[in-house]
């Protein structure tokens, strides 16, 4: 704002998921750097179902869509895409396929024969802490319970012979952090801010509809055009319905969605009520959590 006094930055430390569709449509063009899969999927839901359709043509509503922005980095590659809801083109949930697997060891590797300082990490988070502290959830953000999950891996790393268990790398293991690189997000975030000033001025054809940047042998650079995924739970025409019964408890819902639809840790907000149930951080999801054994009637 110093730099550029006709910038104006409005900081808000909150998940993305309390804010109402009132917020998002305040704004002209949203530009996302989210860090994990689940916001994304519910930044594209939402966005897709704040478009309101003409009664007559049964087309969108152009005042109603707002075009996402979707950029992103992993080490020395990133990509940016343009989301226009219900347009020609994919929607984030049409290319989950896309997307890599996160990377996963086996339970018997991890407990029995660990030979690698992540394995010793992974025991620390998913044996030691469980045995010391039960169903309370790991806070991720913590400097105290990461410093904790840092000393049993590495006093385990120890008793096998095992080196290179630092707090960084416990960090990156638990948080599946991935190192960033400074000159890749400053090219992926260009890229962003390119596309959103074509479309605020018409000054170039936007993007179709993915970019991706490739830095790790070489510098490459690859458009493509990613088609819609019939029958996408965000962007197909008309949308899914579950009949609930009134004596169903809000948990086996959430289990019922999580399982259906892929996702990991689903958060549920009702039109009328507004956020019923978000999981995490763990501040925010106590103030939700006596609601998952109530029935929705």
């Amino acid at each position: 704002m110093k730099r550029c006094p006709q910038v104006k930055v409005k900081a808000h430390v909150s998940k993305i998921q309390e804010f109402t569709s009132g917020f998002f449509s305040s704004f002209h063009i949203i530009i996302a750097g989210l860090d994990n899969v689940e916001a994304r999927r519910w930044l594209n839901f939402k966005l897709h179902r704040m478009v309101e359709f003409d009664e007559t043509t049964k087309e969108p509503d152009p005042s109603t869509v707002r075009p996402l922005i979707d950029g992103g980095t992993e080490g020395f590659r990133g990509q940016a895409r343009l989301i226009l809801p219900f347009s020609k083109g994919a929607c984030f949930e049409c290319t989950l396929s896309t997307l890599p697997r996160e990377h996963t060891y086996p339970m018997c590797t991890i407990a029995e024969t660990p030979r690698l300082p992540e394995h010793c990490i992974q025991y620390a988070f998913v044996v030691l802490w469980e045995r010391e502290f039960g169903s309370k959830p790991v806070n991720k953000d913590s400097p105290k319970d990461m410093g904790w999950l840092f000393e049993r891996a590495r006093e385990r790393a120890d008793t096998f012979g095992i080196e290179g268990v630092t707090y960084s790398l416990t960090m990156g293991v638990v948080k599946n952090i991935i190192p960033a690189i400074a000159s890749t997000n400053a090219l992926v975030s260009a890229a962003c801010v390119n596309e959103a000033l074509k479309i605020a001025t018409y000054c170039a054809k936007s993007v179709d509809n993915y970019m991706m940047f490739m830095g790790q042998d070489g510098v490459f650079i690859n458009t493509v055009s990613l088609d819609k995924t019939p029958g996408c739970i965000a962007c197909s025409a008309s949308l899914q319905t579950h009949e609930l019964s009134g004596s169903q408890t809000l948990a086996s819902f959430i289990e019922f969605i999580n399982e259906k639809f892929g996702f990991k840790k689903a958060t549920l907000t009702d039109e009328a009520k507004g956020l019923l149930y978000i999981p995490g951080p763990p501040a925010l999801e106590e103030a939700h959590h006596f609601k998952l054994d109530l029935s929705f009637k």
